[in-house]
């Protein structure tokens, strides 16, 4: 197949393009390449995809409309799997105009895109930010999501919202997927794991957030990227048993869906932190903050509508893909360093 990846040279994005392009489907990526985190690290996920030739490259902001029609009508795209999104919830607090921009504008530029094409499915990138101030966990696609605590996460469910408009209208296919914590090998600076790592090598302080009174459900690279794969494969149908006056928030009477990705194992700070130490024979030094505007306390991932059809729920142990992103860690920025010395 010929796909559209948009966010091709983001975290999620690279191993997606790559893991589609080992199996024989041709990838159109597209990035605007922003520096909103160390371009040269987009550069070089970049630089591993071009160097195959099933993969075509389309330097181009989501806003830019006219680029968007121009893609669009040329590209003779089959599918979409769209991540390419302004993330950060603190982020959100002080530049929200990057959100509407990216996230909402955007976003209706890959809709019009694939309704006019006749996109076969859209797969997107929700957000487990969506649940909120929701306090139930395990957090579940079946509950409602109607209060947001950043704009990112409003964005996010917006985004939900408007993929199943579109659904209704035109019977295109929409899928949305709320990650939660993906990390792993290539991932992203403003991550905790990636900038605990970069502070405990640099001797600077980690701070915890509500004096360290957090978890995460931290879910692994290849397991999100497994999910994606299955979910694309399998374009989103109408659910005949939906009812209008007891509705489901995760299904629809138009051909939509809504999954969790998550590990359902949340982790604490302070064991992310010991892992960390361990991992890099490093002692890290802590301090402690109090809770950061937008922030949720908890998440936990239910994945039970994920795993029942799809045979699938992501499982890789926190400790594992600790280890294989603090080995990646060492191995690029030493080569790095070695390379610009």
């Amino acid at each position: 197949m010929r796909i559209l990846v948009t966010g091709a040279a983001g975290f999620i994005g690279f191993h997606l393009a790559r893991r589609l392009l080992a199996r024989g489907d041709t990838v159109v990526g597209l990035d605007n390449l922003n520096d909103y985190y160390d371009v040269r690290l987009k550069e070089d996920r970049l630089a591993q995809l071009s160097a195959q030739a099933s993969f075509e490259f389309r330097r181009l902001d989501l806003a830019d409309r006219a680029g968007m029609e121009q893609l669009f009508a040329t590209a003779r795209i089959e599918r979409v799997v769209h991540l390419a999104a302004q993330a950060g919830v603190r982020h959100s607090i002080d530049h929200p105009h990057d959100y509407v921009e990216s996230n909402l504008a955007g976003f209706l530029h890959v809709l019009e895109g694939c309704r006019h094409a006749r996109i076969e499915h859209l797969v997107y990138a929700s957000s487990s930010s969506v649940y909120g101030a929701n306090t139930h966990l395990p957090y579940s696609p079946h509950d409602g999501v109607d209060h947001p605590v950043s704009l990112y996460s409003a964005t996010k469910r917006a985004n939900e919202l408007m993929a199943h408009a579109y659904s209704h209208l035109y019977r295109l296919p929409t899928t949305g997927l709320r990650f939660f914590t993906v990390y792993g090998p290539w991932g992203r600076p403003d991550m905790a794991l990636f900038s605990f790592t970069a502070a405990i090598l640099a001797g600077r302080a980690i701070e915890l957030f509500n004096a360290g009174q957090m978890r995460r459900d931290f879910t692994y690279i290849d397991d999100a990227v497994e999910a994606v794969v299955r979910v694309l494969d399998r374009p989103a149908i109408a659910d005949a048993d939906w009812k209008s006056d007891t509705p489901d928030p995760a299904t629809s009477n138009a051909p939509f869906r809504l999954y969790n990705v998550g590990n359902r194992h949340p982790i604490e700070l302070p064991t992310i932190v010991s892992t960390l130490e361990a991992n890099l024979g490093r002692k890290a030094v802590v301090k402690l903050a109090p809770a950061a505007p937008g922030d949720v306390m908890a998440t936990c991932a239910d994945v039970d509508l994920l795993e029942r059809e799809f045979g699938f729920r992501p499982q890789t142990a926190f400790d594992v893909g600790a280890r294989r992103f603090v080995e990646w860690y060492v191995d690029y920025y030493g080569g790095r360093s070695r390379r610009e010395s």
